[in-house]
């Protein structure tokens, strides 16, 4: 991945060096992967919501909420 310029993010420290230090890379990823684009570039998949950690900061809002961006992607791509 690396040496096909794959990996878009990695877990930094405070000084941007890439860490497997559990403060900054929570999930453990290896080589503090945190995404990764597809041999060409135009898909990008990320790992899991880190910045939920706290059970205060993001909450999930249950129910159907305005969803249009992922009808309109379903739509394109059929």
């Amino acid at each position: 991945l690396f040496a096909n310029g794959q990996v878009a993010t990695q877990y930094v420290n405070e000084a941007g060096v890439p860490t497997m230090d559990e403060e900054w890379n929570v999930n453990g990823s290896y080589m503090a992967i945190e995404g990764i684009t597809s041999p060409d570039g135009r898909v990008l998949g990320k790992m899991a919501h880190s910045e939920r950690r706290d059970r205060s900061v993001a909450m999930n809002i249950y129910g159907e909420q305005d969803i249009k961006i992922f009808e309109s992607g379903v739509a394109y791509f059929k």
